[in-house]
C-alpha cells in the first residue's frame, strides 16, 4: 500500500491546508485575507473547518497575483474587486455568489461530500489492486 494520498477531483473542496500548500501560503494568511475580503467565504462545517471550492481557490490565487506580484495594496485589491462586483462584473474567477441561498449550500455540500467519497472508493480500488 502506498504512502500518498488519493488525489482529489477538481471539483472537491480543498480543507486549509490543502489550500494554503497549493498556494504556497501559510494558514494565517488565508484566515487574515477572509477578515479583509468579503468576497471569501469557505464553507465551514463541524469545529469551524473550512472548505474552500474551487471558485474560492481561484479567487484567492487572483488576490496572491495582485498583493504580491502586481504590487496592488489590500486596500487596493478591496477597491479592484469592490468596484468589479457593482459594475456587474463579478470578479473573474468568482462565479460563485457570497451569500448563497441554503439549498445551494446543502447542494455544494452534498457535491463535496459525493465528490470525496468518489476519492475514497478510487482510492481503495487502487490499494485493493
Amino acid at each position: 500500500m502506498s504512502d500518498r494520498k488519493p488525489r482529489k477531483s477538481a471539483a472537491a473542496f480543498r480543507t486549509i491546508s490543502e489550500v494554503a500548500d497549493e498556494l504556497d501560503l501559510q494558514q494565517h494568511v488565508l484566515r487574515f485575507w477572509e477578515t479583509k475580503f468579503s468576497q471569501i467565504s469557505p464553507m465551514k462545517r463541524g469545529g469551524g473547518r473550512r472548505y474552500y471550492r474551487p471558485e474560492d481557490i481561484t479567487l484567492l490565487k487572483r488576490i496572491k497575483k495582485l498583493l504580491h506580484s502586481d504590487g496592488y495594496t489590500i486596500k487596493g485589491v478591496q477597491k479592484l474587486l469592490s468596484d468589479e462586483a457593482s459594475g456587474g462584473t463579478a470578479p473573474r474567477g468568482s462565479d460563485v455568489p457570497t451569500e448563497a441561498s441554503g439549498n445551494d449550500r446543502v447542494k455544494a455540500e452534498i457535491s463535496a461530500v459525493i465528490g470525496e467519497l468518489e476519492d475514497l472508493k478510487n482510492f481503495l480500488a487502487r490499494a485493493a489492486n
